[in-house]
């Protein structure tokens, strides 16, 4: 299975990589929510997080960590940041290969709309 995100951690579709090692790469997304957002995706093809086995925890451990990395990094430990994972359509999942959401660098307002 290959996957856009795939073809980024192989070279193949340019992106601005700021971190890559055996088990995960990130990146900056192409049209950012906040002004510091980054993807953090495992480089083995997982379509969600309902995909995650029990020999995935070294890499969904690995993306948490490298997410705290690059947020201090950035600048934005210490004033706050927001993780995300979109799982399946309703909770919005655009690209079917798990990825972590790194935003921050403002507010970020409520995590939900509250409204129903």
């Amino acid at each position: 299975m290959t996957t856009i995100f795939a073809k980024i951690i192989r070279g193949e579709i340019p992106a601005n990589i700021v971190y890559q090692d055996d088990l995960v790469t990130a990146f900056r997304d192409i049209n950012p929510g906040a002004p510091t957002h980054i993807l953090i995706v495992p480089n083995k093809v997982i379509p969600t997080a309902n995909d995650l086995t029990e020999a995935d925890e070294a890499v969904a451990g690995r993306m948490m960590r490298v997410a705290a990395i690059l947020a201090e990094r950035e600048g934005i430990a210490a004033s706050g940041y927001r993780l995300i994972i979109n799982c399946n359509k309703h909770g919005g999942q655009e690209v079917y290969h798990l990825h972590m959401h790194l935003v921050g660098g403002r507010p970020l307002g409520p995590m939900l709309n509250r409204a129903a």
